[in-house]
């Protein structure tokens, strides 16, 4: 089933024009949510301080770096790092992934006109959100063993899993691997035509940016309703070809 930019992006400004002010809290949520865990800041005027000898001879320079107070500083900042960086993939798995899975289940039924904020709870209701999280790590962590390799190639795998956050949200107890292989079966001869689809959001990024940054919130949700109305279609002719079936994605029998 063919597709085109146009399209898509009408079908997502349609969808926009009677829903655009909650698409946007939605897409404000998972921004917020995805800067994950805020970086700490240690200024003078505030917050704890380690006060250096600036002052006196090379030996109490030697003395002090030589010392255990020293040694128990690095230490704990070390530590204090490595607990930041695993606050912060925690939340990223258990919070951030599957929250994401609720904004793109919201922007897919809005493509249908089914326009309820409730979806945004959707991942975290039981009976939904460990398939969701398991679904979501495999995903991040096969996206990232690409990248490990190469940079083109990572992006090349990104694209190819893009469609599981979709696919978790019709059902989450697809399967992990399941998901995955899917969404490659969907996405394949399509990578390229995806690409060029985020390029012509780059205008509008680069707008949003030169408004103090502002802008790009406003420029999110036509990207999210047009990813949806993307997978629609992706959907659709998976059906069409037999890689999945109405009942796999608990879609309505024809």
């Amino acid at each position: 089933m063919d597709w085109t930019r146009r399209e898509l992006k009408e079908r997502a400004k349609q969808v926009l024009r009677t829903s655009y002010w909650k698409a946007f809290l939605v897409s404000l949520l998972l921004a917020v949510l995805s800067g994950g865990v805020s970086s700490c800041s240690f200024n003078s005027n505030g917050g704890t301080s380690v006060k250096f000898p600036l002052t006196g001879n090379h030996s109490s320079w030697t003395d002090f770096y030589g010392s255990p107070v020293f040694v128990a500083v690095v230490v704990g900042a070390i530590m204090l790092f490595i607990f930041l960086i695993l606050v912060s993939i925690a939340f990223h798995v258990f919070v951030t992934a599957p929250f994401e899975v609720s904004v793109m289940q919201y922007f897919k039924q809005a493509a249908s006109e089914d326009v309820n904020m409730n979806y945004l709870v959707y991942s975290f209701q039981k009976g939904r959100y460990m398939a969701i999280v398991k679904g979501m790590l495999w995903k991040s962590f096969l996206t990232f063993l690409w990248f490990l390799l190469l940079i083109i190639p990572g992006i090349v795998k990104a694209y190819a899993y893009s469609m599981v956050p979709f696919l978790l949200g019709d059902n989450p107890g697809i399967g992990t691997k399941r998901a995955v292989e899917l969404s490659k079966q969907m996405t394949n001869g399509q990578k390229w035509n995806m690409f060029v689809l985020d390029l012509s959001f780059l205008g509008w990024y680069i707008l949003g940016f030169l408004a103090l940054g502002i802008g790009v919130l406003f420029v999110m949700p036509y990207d999210h309703s047009t990813k949806a109305e993307l997978y629609k279609v992706l959907r659709q002719q998976a059906l069409y070809d037999g890689l999945s079936s109405n009942k796999e994605l608990n879609l309505p029998e024809i």
